[in-house]
């Protein structure tokens, strides 16, 4: 995994953000981390693992057959780029194909990768601290899913207290340990990233 070409494909969408909106010189820290961890949620809502209460347990993953309609274009492939000129162009959100295949597991796994990434970006430090990862090892991780995402949202809180570099190495290293208890692959993961980071270019585009 390329972790330089991540952190420079998310300090471009957050500058985006931050020069679209008018929020330069404002610090998003607090929102940062308050957002990390509601995408947590999503990514265990999805999981499913910890409904003891429930039937249906199963993961909600990635299935050949089961696809969206695309919001963003209708599912017709293409949209029109300005509202007054007819100057059709491949819809970017569904890269022309119509449809948005399912795999909402991996979808919520690269929306947390996201405000991980921009949370190291906050600080040289955390930066160096990305970069300094060896994807070729494993990880710290717990004996279940459900303990590791316990063990990520307490250290989470701990870094929202504390915004430390040895606080955010932690988060960093249980996210990656949970990504490979969940199965994914490093290629899978990253390939997925930069797919949701399209999304979000086109959502910042369109006035999401």
């Amino acid at each position: 995994m390329n972790l330089q070409k991540l952190l420079e494909t998310q300090k471009i969408l957050d500058d985006r953000i931050i020069e679209q909106h008018g929020l330069e010189g404002q610090d998003f820290l607090p929102e940062k981390i308050l957002a990390l961890q509601v995408e947590l949620g999503e990514l265990a809502n999805e999981w499913r693992g910890f409904k003891f209460w429930s039937e249906d347990q199963e993961p909600r993953t990635y299935a050949p057959n089961v696809k969206d309609e695309c919001k963003d274009c209708q599912s017709k492939g293409y949209k029109n780029k300005f509202a007054d000129i007819k100057e059709w162009i491949f819809c970017e959100s569904c890269d022309g194909c119509g449809y948005h295949f399912q795999n909402p597991l991996l979808e919520e796994y690269v929306d947390c990768l996201h405000f991980i990434l921009g949370i190291g970006l906050q600080n040289p430090k955390f930066r160096s601290i990305v970069l300094r990862f060896d994807f070729s090892k494993g990880f710290s991780k717990e004996d279940t899913i459900t303990a590791q995402f316990n063990r990520l949202f307490n250290k989470v809180g701990d870094f929202s207290e504390y915004k430390t570099s040895g606080n955010y190495f932690f988060v960093f290293e249980i996210f990656a340990g949970l990504g490979e208890m969940l199965g994914f692959s490093w290629e899978q993961i990253e390939q997925a990233y930069y797919d949701k980071n399209k999304i979000n270019h086109t959502r910042q585009a369109t006035g999401y």
